[in-house]
């Protein structure tokens, strides 16, 4: 902002009567020694608070006094023109404390709109954050909800998955539906393989494998697989990353069989 725009914020009112932070005033200061009409403007507004004080018609607290009149005292040489006509004194006097007056409330509720802005700058940031939680949390709940419904569902066979020599503490679960032919993979506990591999699930199809899909280590509920119809079997290998036409038999991890019906 320009010189004028900043005598108008009433900054110069303020750092007389001691209202600004250290930072502040520092600030005030670094440009008073940076333009002479700052500092002009400054000695106006002293020798006029000044008359006030003396007069009694504006009474700062004590510190906020006695800096001022030791500040004062110490620009004494400046030459003061003499007004002869009391009446003139007085609109003069009328006429700057209303300017004065007015710069230090434009200052004051100036820094009040700021904070007032921040603090409603803030308070939407928050509840911009707890809307996305709120999404995030009604997402995982409506996954939960879904898959506790197929797993619940008597349209869905659960075929439980045990580990082979490969992986003897592995377990997993395939959901099946024979009517929709949907397959949905659970796992209960697999290790983490390196970026080059992949999980692939087979569905076992009249003796042959068909795949059903490849998979990470992900234990976040049901995994969607491709459809299969006419499985008797499920079982898991480890191939390439993006997975293998026929399986490796050597790297099967889980495998288990539709169970019996009564």
């Amino acid at each position: 902002m320009n010189i004028e725009e900043y005598i108008s914020t009433g900054v110069l009112e303020a750092y007389v009567l001691g209202e600004l932070t250290p930072k502040q005033r520092l600030d005030v200061e670094s440009k008073l020694q940076q333009e002479p009409a700052l500092r002009e403007e400054l000695r106006v507004i002293e020798l006029t608070l000044e008359a006030f004080v003396h007069k009694g018609a504006f009474k700062p607290g004590d510190g906020v006094r006695s800096a001022l009149l030791s500040k004062l005292e110490v620009q004494k040489e400046a030459k003061v023109v003499p007004i002869n006509s009391q009446g003139a004194k007085l609109a003069m006097a009328a006429s700057v404390a209303i300017a004065l007056l007015t710069s230090y409330l434009s200052y004051y509720y100036y820094g009040q709109f700021q904070q007032t802005s921040q603090t409603l700058g803030n308070l939407v940031a928050q509840s911009q954050q707890l809307a996305q939680d709120y999404s995030v949390v009604n997402k995982r709940l409506d996954k939960m909800q879904s898959d506790l419904s197929i797993m619940g569902s008597a349209a869905f066979s659960r075929i439980i998955m045990k580990g082979t020599d490969n992986a003897p503490d592995a377990m997993a679960s395939v959901y099946w539906n024979s009517g929709t032919e949907e397959v949905y993979l659970s796992i209960h506990q697999m290790k983490t393989l390196t970026q080059e591999s992949q999980y692939q699930l087979w569905a076992i199809v009249e003796g042959k494998p068909v795949n059903a899909g490849v998979f990470d280590m992900n234990p976040g509920g049901l995994l969607a697989m491709k459809s299969v119809s006419g499985a008797s079997a499920f079982a898991v290998t480890v191939e390439p990353r993006g997975g293998m036409p026929t399986p490796n038999m050597a790297t099967m991890q889980v495998i288990g069989t539709m169970p019996k019906t009564s």
